[in-house]
């Protein structure tokens, strides 16, 4: 088994569609999505199925796509849809191309219910990384 870099470095030189920089994006909104539970919703139990366990909670498909949405707004403001498309994302199925990419190299896991598809057409990145604006209307007229 090689290590960790040497797989990843055999990785980026077998698929050139993603930037390491994706890669480590990737990992940043998977941790994002722990700290950060109720931005992105409930999340499933640990392998043990037991809500006691010290165990990494599982995210869905569409629950990481969300917390890739939510952190790239964090980290890269208006400025979130050009990184990623910098970096080869330009729709939220590249990130489970770069989730499954990972699990082939043993750098993540996957539950027996998780399916490359979860990741496809979660929402379009044409608009999923525009500003809200909110008018405040003012009682005074």
């Amino acid at each position: 088994m090689p290590s960790p870099v040497k797989a990843m470095q055999d990785l980026l030189r077998d698929d050139t569609r993603y930037k390491l920089e994706a890669y480590q994006f990737i990992r940043e909104a998977l941790q994002y999505a722990h700290e950060n539970l109720d931005a992105i919703g409930p999340l499933g139990f640990g392998p043990s199925d037991d809500p006691n366990s010290d165990a990494p909670r599982h995210l869905t498909g569409q629950q990481l796509c969300e917390a890739c949405r939510l952190y790239a707004i964090d980290q890269f403001g208006y400025l979130a849809q050009m990184v990623l498309e910098n970096w080869g994302l330009r729709r939220t199925g590249d990130f489970g191309e770069l989730v499954y990419n990972l699990i082939r190299i043993e750098q993540m896991r996957k539950s027996e219910s998780d399916r490359r598809e979860d990741f496809d057409d979660v929402y379009d990145f044409e608009n999923a990384f525009q500003p809200k604006f909110e008018l405040a209307l003012s009682d005074e007229d």
